[in-house]
Parts: C-alpha cells; sequence; structure tokens
C-alpha cells in the first residue's frame, strides 16, 4: 500500500485541523503514519483509501483540535470550522449529496480515534443528517421506507445518549423502554421484526423522551448535530470511562481523540446488508484462522454492544443469498493484504450495504498474551507451531520480538486448572471462550461492586457477571479476575478489552439468566446467588460451580519442573522460540534475585546469568537461627555478641554453599545485612515473655531492648552499613560464611564461585571504607588459611542519593555497583513506598505523576542519579560492573532505561527473568 506523508503545519488560523480520505490516493491527505495527529482510525481508513479499498469516504479533525479544545474552555482553534466546511462541501461534491437535504440527504457517522486503541471508551454517534425532512428525502432515494425510519430512531437514540446525556440524564436505557413497549404492543421479538409503521411509531416515542428529559425539541439543523456531536466526542476524551482505561492501561502522552466524520454506509436496509467485525487471527488461542461475527440487516453498534449474540463469521458463505459468499470471499481477500501490509494480525469493521463491501476500521488488534506470542513466533516460523503445517513468513525474528510485551509473555507463565479436579467439577454452562486462562471468584453483578470489593481486599476474587458490559464497567472489569456474560460474542465489548487485558471471559452464554434485582444467576433448575464462588475456563468456554484447584502451566512445568511432557506443549514451544531470540540479540544480562538454593535453581532455570541480590536477612528468620539473631541483639558485650553470631556463622556457610552449587560458576551478588535491627525481635507481651525464657533473661531486659530499637523512622534509620559499622563483628561473620562457602565449594564440589560482596545504604566513601578493610582482611585470611584460589570483589549498593552524586569517590574503593532502585526511589522522592498508597491515586488521577515511580523508574529524577552515578563511577573505574537489583528489575521500562544508560545486568524475581530478557533484547533491537 503507497504511503503519502503529510504533516502537520502552521500555527493558528493557517494551522491545519481537518484532513480527507477516500476516492483514491489523490483526494487523500494522510496514511498510517499520521496516527499521533489524525489518530489511529483516521491513518488507517487513509491509508486503505491509499490502496483503493473499498472505504467511505470523509475526513478528520485533528487530536490537535482536541487538544485545544480540552485547554480552552471546550472551543475550537481559530480556522477549523472554517476548514471542517470546506472539507464537508468537498464531501458533498464527491458524493453528489448534501448533509440533512430534504431531496437527497447526505448522512455521516462521527466517531472518535486517538492514537492508540481504547475500544468502546469514546463517544460514536451514527445516521448524523437526519431530520423529520431529510427522512423523507432517503426513503425516496433507497426505496427502503423501514431502513429510514429504523436509522431515525438509532440515530435519536445515539445523540440523546451520546452528545445530551452528560447535561440532561437522558441514557439509552430511555429509549430501550420505549422500545421494549412497542415490540410487545406488537408482540415481535426482534427489533428486526418491527415494520416501517411501527418503527416510526418508535420514532415519535423517541423524540418525545427526547423532549422530556433535554427540555428542548429534536435538533432539525443538520450542521447543530454535527456542530454538537463532535463537542461530545472532543468531550469523551476526558470522560471518566477513557480516562480510566488511560490509568489501567498505562497510556499517557497522548494529544486527545481525533474525530472521523464518514459518510454512512447502510446495513439495516435489508436480507443484503449487514455489519460485523473481524479478526485476521483468533485473538484468544492466535490460530492462523480468520474470526469474527456478523448481523444480517443490522448496524455496527448491533455487533460490538453486544445487546444481540450475531453469527459466526464462518456461516457467512452459507446464507441463501450468494452475494454473501462473494463478500465472504472479498473480506477475507483484504484482511490477508491488511494483516502482510501492517506485519500484525488486524481487527476490522466491516459493512455491506446491498451486497457491496465496505471497510469501515481497520487496527492492530487486541488478543490475548497467549495469541500474541503466538501471533509473532508463527509469522516469523512461518508454521503453525501446533500442527507443523507451513504458513506465510510474514515476520523477521527481530520483528517478532518487538511484537511481544512483558505482559503477553508473563501470560504464559500463568496457572491453568488441575486437569483432574476440572474433570470432576459440576459444569453450570458453556459459552463462548473469548479470553482464555483460568478464574475463580464471587459473582458480583455490577462493576462498582467489584471494585468496591476489591478496593476493600486486595486478595478478594470477584467474578463479573453481567448481560452484557458497556464502557463504563471498564474500572469492574479490571478488578475483576473474569468476566461472564449472557449475550454478546467474540468481537463484543467485554471480549475485545478482556482480550487486550489478557484476562478470563465467557461471552454469549444464551442458557444463563441473570436477574439484577434478585441477584441471582439461574440455568435450567441450577440457582447461583451473588457471593457464590464459580469458576471459568476461558480456553474452553466452561462454566464450573465451586473453585477448581490450579496447576502449573506448561512453561513453568518445562523449566522449572523439567517435565518432558510439557516440553512437547505449543506453549512451551513459543516460550522457548521467543527466549531464544531474546539471548540472541540482547546486549545486557539478566540476574535473578534469590535467597535460597531452590529460587537460584528456578531462576537459572528460566535463563537468569547469576544472582543480582541475595538478602542474607531471609536466611536469619529460619529455624532456629532466630534464637541466635535475637541472643546476638540481647548481648551487653563484644564477647556475648561475637558468641552468640558464632551460631549463626554454621547456618550462614551451609546457605551460601548451597546457593554458589546452584549458580554453577555464574557470578553471586551477597548483600550484608540490611534491615534494622527490631524486625527480629517480637514486639507483643507473650511472645516477648517466650523470648525472656528461651534465652533465659527477664521479660523485662528484653521489652526494655525491643523500647530501645524503636525509631521514628527505621527506614532512615540503624540499619545497612551503619549495622556493621555498630558491630563489626556482624560484617566479619557474613564475610567469613561467604569466602568459607566459596572455598568449600570448589574445593569439594569442584565447582568456580564468584562471590560478590555487597555493603548496603552507604552515602559516603568513608563508611565503604571502613567495612571494606574487615571483609579483605576477614576473607583473606580465610583463603590463605584454605590455600585457596577463590576471587571475590567487594562492591556497593548506591541506594541512597548522595552516594550517586559522589560516585567517583566511591568507585574508588568499590569494585561494581548495585543500584537499590527501590530505597533510591524512596529517597529521591521523599516518599515512603510502604505508605505511598494513601496519596498515589490522587497523584495519578491529577497528573501530578505519571505513574507508580516504584513500579516504573522515574527516568528524569532516580534514572538520573543512576546515569550520572554509573558515568562518575567509570570515569573513576573504567569498566565498573553495575547492575539493578531493585523491583525495576523486572519492569520492561525500566530494563530499556538500565540498557540506554549502559548497565552490565539487572536483577529480578525468578518468574520475571524471560520477561526482562525479552526487554533487553527489545532495547537491543531498537538501539
Amino acid at each position: 500500500m503507497a504511503k503519502q506523508q503529510v504533516k502537520s503545519s502552521g500555527t493558528g488560523s493557517k494551522k491545519k485541523y481537518v484532513y480527507f480520505y477516500g476516492f483514491g490516493r489523490k483526494n487523500t491527505e494522510g496514511d498510517r503514519t499520521m496516527k499521533a495527529i489524525i489518530g489511529g482510525k483516521g491513518a488507517n481508513l487513509a491509508e486503505m483509501a491509499n490502496a483503493g479499498l473499498p472505504v467511505p469516504p470523509g475526513f478528520s479533525i485533528s487530536t490537535e483540535a482536541c487538544a485545544y479544545y480540552s485547554k480552552h474552555n471546550a472551543k475550537y482553534p481559530p480556522g477549523m470550522m472554517d476548514q471542517l466546511k470546506a472539507q464537508l462541501k468537498k464531501l458533498e461534491s464527491k458524493m453528489g449529496k448534501k448533509l440533512g437535504d430534504p431531496k437527497d440527504p447526505l448522512l455521516v457517522s462521527v466517531r472518535s480515534g486517538a492514537a492508540m486503541s481504547m475500544p468502546g471508551m469514546m463517544d460514536t454517534v451514527l445516521n448524523l443528517g437526519l431530520t423529520d425532512k431529510s427522512v423523507q428525502g432517503f426513503i425516496k432515494q433507497t426505496g427502503n421506507e423501514r431502513a429510514g425510519w429504523d436509522c431515525y430512531r438509532r440515530f435519536i437514540d445515539m445523540f440523546g445518549d451520546v452528545v445530551m446525556g452528560p447535561t440532561s440524564g437522558l441514557e439509552h436505557h430511555d429509549f430501550e423502554v420505549e422500545l421494549a413497549r412497542i415490540k410487545k404492543k406488537y408482540k415481535t421479538a426482534e427489533d428486526t421484526d418491527l415494520t416501517a409503521s411501527q418503527l416510526k411509531e418508535v420514532v415519535d416515542a423517541y423524540k418525545k423522551v427526547y423532549q422530556r428529559k433535554v427540555k428542548k425539541p429534536f435538533p432539525q439543523d443538520p450542521m447543530t448535530q454535527l456542530d454538537l456531536s463532535i463537542r461530545a466526542v472532543f468531550g469523551s476524551w476526558d470522560g471518566e470511562r477513557a480516562a480510566k482505561y488511560r490509568q489501567i492501561n498505562k497510556i499517557t502522552g497522548l494529544l486527545g481523540t481525533a474525530v472521523n466524520i464518514c459518510t454512512m454506509v447502510f446495513g439495516n436496509m435489508g436480507d443484503d446488508c449487514g455489519t460485523g467485525v473481524a479478526f485476521t487471527r483468533d485473538g484468544a488461542t492466535g490460530e492462523d484462522i480468520p474470526m469474527g461475527e456478523y448481523l444480517i440487516n443490522a448496524q455496527g453498534e448491533d455487533v460490538v454492544a453486544g445487546i444481540r449474540t450475531p453469527k459466526d463469521l464462518n456461516d457467512m458463505p452459507k446464507e441463501k443469498d450468494p452475494m454473501w459468499k462473494k463478500s465472504h470471499k472479498e473480506l477475507c481477500d483484504i484482511m490477508h493484504k491488511l494483516e502482510r501490509h501492517y506485519k500484525h494480525p488486524q481487527d476490522v469493521e466491516f459493512t455491506i450495504q446491498q451486497g457491496k463491501l465496505w471497510m469501515l476500521q481497520t487496527r492492530n488488534a487486541k488478543r490475548t498474551g497467549l495469541a500474541g506470542v503466538r501471533w509473532a513466533v508463527e509469522m516469523a516460523l512461518g508454521k503453525n507451531l501446533a500442527s507443523g503445517k507451513a504458513q506465510d513468513k510474514i515476520l523477521t525474528p527481530k520483528e517478532a520480538l518487538m511484537n511481544v510485551t512483558g505482559n503477553d509473555l508473563e501470560q504464559l507463565l500463568f496457572p491453568i486448572f488441575d486437569i483432574a479436579a476440572e474433570s470432576k467439577a459440576a459444569v453450570l454452562a458453556t459459552g463462548l471462550p473469548a479470553g482464555p486462562g483460568a478464574a475463580v471468584g464471587k459473582i458480583v453483578f455490577t462493576a462498582d461492586e467489584a471494585e468496591a470489593a476489591v478496593g476493600k481486599n486486595k486478595n478478594e476474587k470477584v467474578i463479573l457477571v453481567r448481560h452484557e458490559t458497556s464502557p463504563e464497567d471498564v474500572g469492574g472489569m479490571w478488578a475483576a479476575q473474569g468476566i461472564l456474560t449472557s449475550t454478546g460474542g467474540m468481537t463484543s465489548h467485554a471480549a475485545v478489552v478482556a482480550r487486550g487485558w489478557g484476562k478470563c471471559c465467557i461471552c454469549g452464554v444464551s442458557s444463563m439468566d441473570i436477574d439484577y434485582k434478585k441477584r441471582t444467576v439461574t440455568v435450567g433448575k441450577k440457582v447461583l446467588k451473588g457471593g457464590d464462588v464459580i469458576s471459568l475456563n476461558g480456553s474452553t468456554g466452561k462454566i464450573y460451580i465451586g473453585e477448581i484447584p490450579t496447576e502449573a502451566s506448561p512453561v513453568v512445568s518445562a523449566v522449572v519442573k523439567n517435565s518432558k511432557t510439557a516440553k512437547r506443549h505449543p506453549i512451551y514451544k513459543m516460550y522457548k522460540q521467543i527466549s531464544d531470540w531474546s539471548d540472541q540479540y540482547r546486549k545486557i544480562n539478566v540476574r535473578t534475585n534469590a535467597d535460597t538454593p531452590s529460587d537460584a535453581i528456578a531462576a537459572r532455570s528460566f535463563g537468569a546469568e547469576g544472582i543480582g541480590l541475595c538478602r542474607t536477612e531471609h536466611m536469619f528468620f529460619e529455624g532456629d537461627r532466630i534464637w541466635a539473631i535475637r541472643e546476638f541483639i540481647l548481648a551487653d558485650d563484644l564477647k556475648g555478641r561475637e558468641k552468640a553470631i558464632s551460631k549463626l556463622l554454621p547456618y550462614q556457610r551451609k546457605d551460601f554453599e548451597g546457593i554458589f552449587k546452584a549458580m554453577n560458576g555464574l557470578p553471586v551478588t551477597i548483600r550484608l545485612l540490611d534491615p534494622p535491627l527490631h524486625e527480629f525481635v517480637p514486639h507483643e507481651k507473650k511472645d516477648q515473655a517466650e523470648m525472656a525464657k528461651r534465652l533465659k533473661v527477664s521479660p523485662a531486659k528484653v521489652a526494655a531492648r525491643v523500647r530501645q530499637l524503636h525509631e521514628f523512622n527505621p527506614m532512615l534509620g540503624h540499619r545497612g552499613c551503619r549495622l556493621s559499622i555498630t558491630y563489626p563483628e556482624l560484617c566479619a561473620m557474613q564475610a567469613r560464611a561467604i569466602i568459607e562457602a566459596a572455598c568449600n565449594v570448589e574445593k569439594k564440589a569442584h565447582i568456580s564461585t564468584l562471590p560478590e560482596i555487597m555493603v548496603p545504604l552507604i552515602g559516603t566513601k568513608a563508611e565503604l571504607d571502613y567495612l571494606e578493610k574487615i571483609i579483605r582482611r576477614v576473607a583473606d585470611e580465610v583463603i590463605a588459611e584454605r590455600k585457596s584460589k577463590v576471587k571475590y570483589m567487594v562492591g556497593t549498593m548506591i541506594e541512597i542519593p548522595r552516594a550517586a552524586l559522589t560516585a567517583d569517590e566511591v568507585a574508588e574503593t568499590a569494585e561494581f555497583f548495585s543500584f537499590g532502585t527501590n530505597d533510591l526511589t524512596q529517597m529521591a522522592f521523599g516518599f515512603s513506598r510502604d505508605d505511598i498508597g494513601g496519596f498515589l491515586p490522587e497523584y495519578i488521577d491529577e497528573k501530578i505523576l505519571p505513574e507508580d515511580p516504584f513500579q516504573h523508574i522515574d527516568t528524569s529524577g532516580v534514572g538520573q542519579l543512576v546515569e550520572m552515578a554509573v558515568k562518575k563511577g567509570r570515569d573513576t573505574r573504567p569498566g565498573l560492573k553495575c547492575g539493578i537489583c531493585g523491583e525495576h528489575g523486572g519492569d520492561p521500562a525500566s530494563v530499556k532505561f538500565c540498557c540506554k544508560v549502559g548497565l552490565n545486568y539487572v536483577s529480578c524475581s525468578p518468574y520475571r527473568v524471560p520477561i526482562a530478557r525479552l526487554a533487553a533484547a527489545q532495547a537491543a533491537i531498537k538501539g
């Protein structure tokens, strides 16, 4: 497909805000490169028009106009309306029709379209231009009275709900009440059963509803309709549901939404008309088979709203009229071209009007993580992973990696239902498998209920059960473990949004009767109530009564448990291929945070190349060793402390031996004791009494010591290197345990070791110097005594801003830096990471912060400290090894930043290692 680069230019009234598309490349302004300016929908419509595909012509108002509108108290930018009128005149001339003309009216749709797809989150109005007079012209020109009144009643409904609803309280439900009344009056089951005269009666009823709620008659001036609709779409950008969707999906930095004004084509003019949504590949499983749904004699909103359960796309060629078979082939041919052009599976909307196919939209398809990984791998390998059947090779391995996200890969690690338990579970019903995975939770019936339940208790698991979902439900859908609807299909709102999040979803369970008032779900004779537990298998569409236990995913079974059966599973094959490609292209190492041999083994199986953080304090809590550290805390003098600490030495040595063996020659960074001592003593009287009895001291002594250890701000208190400076014997014991363990493993197991001893929480070079001397004295003594050749390094954790600022001095002593970005973020912002939840939501809502800085590294502030410390450190010590070991080490965006600033490695939890490997490869590919 051809590309035509058109850039926004100029300022003020000369700035271009409105772009035309349609009637081929000569008349089209824009292409797919202009998503930031004319939105994804407008850019892709222009792209298809450039290629000569059947696209209804129209024009797009830019996202820059929306940004101006938002910032200037709902005023259009200078010159926008003049440009709009000029483009409308061009459209009218090309079509030979005039907007709202009584004799031969041009009708248009008004649709939103941001640079990034936000399905259903902003507003759409169809059939704009219909009035009491123009509807007669439409009927005369089309010869279809029923379609005329059907379009008019739909327009009044959408305009009233979308455009006037926010200020008047008018809702879609208000119109539905009247529609239901008239259908009951004439004993019709479906909207399509209503005759032309009956639909005219519906229009009259709708206009009365509009007058009653809005306090004005329905507008009869098409330009007034258009103006108000544009304002509604612009306004929806800042609406609650769109803002919440952007927050959930971490969408930031966009100007606003474009407005796409498109010539209407009609799928509701009879049995040779229809509308639908299709995907070039299965959005749930990733299989290379087009999937989709359509409705005959309907308009687009009927399909995506989930109000009517549509037909499967595969049924289209089987319709009686042969034009459907022809349209199906044409649609599949176009989808085939689109997927190869965009190099990504596409989600298309289409309408068939009297046998002619029209493409209304194409966009990169939302999908589950499983589907996303499978798409990428199969499109690059050119074969079906399950069957081995050949298919087109569309992507290179690099392109495949860039199409997969960390969340996609993570979803492959999610648990699935225990097969044996599922086979014995009671099946309630079966629906359409819209979003795979396993979900278990209590039934709730509203989005607010779901949000409230999870808001009270983060561990609460709920299943949102609805007739159908709407964009207003997005918050509850996000909070729920899974989504279950009685209507709608694989392309309904619930299905599309759930797939985009990798959330379990089952739609179209027609056998399920949901009673919101009674708060019950009935299937046959079985009745469930709100609060009852159900289990959803989103891969099969089955709903079970009660809770089904889960088991490890095929990837975890293959990698951690070394299951030969799991290694033959297609899911494991796609995981391994992505991981192999990641290792081929990444330039940074990935280590793990592990404190036990079992964690270390799991991490190695996921591809970890060492341990970036071994927290020694976690070892102190196991078994009887907690009593040794408590004895140390209570000791009155050095002799007593040394006696107590000597009891810990064999434990620590054994722990380190296990970890060195598990890592089998890979580097292991061991952090000396970090937390304050109060974390090791009991604070309840009963527990203090037990401690006193066990250590043969008085309860009063224990209580006094606990009070003495109390600090007003322990995270900035007596912890980290400060503990070892106060109690150097603690540092000496840990250094001895580490080096003795390394010597033992090298001698007995013949495994080389690479211990890296890390001093935490230094703020000055002098602190590091003090402890480095102790570490080297002890380490060198042990090595000499054992006549060993063990090599070790001494470095520090950069987690205090002052250490970053003086990194050039610190590097005179430190042989490596490891950035503890949890504490570095805490101290740079002055936020307590344990208490930030009390105000973070308001900070994000008010755009004071774009996101949680403890989840994604603050590149401009904390990141600047990291980058500066790396440069300063390497100015002093060229080749200084630098890594990161905070929670950011497993966050894809943070990993990419670490690559950019030249770190040697990132370190993360074992199950985040594959995600970090992928992110590192993507950073290297992007360059």
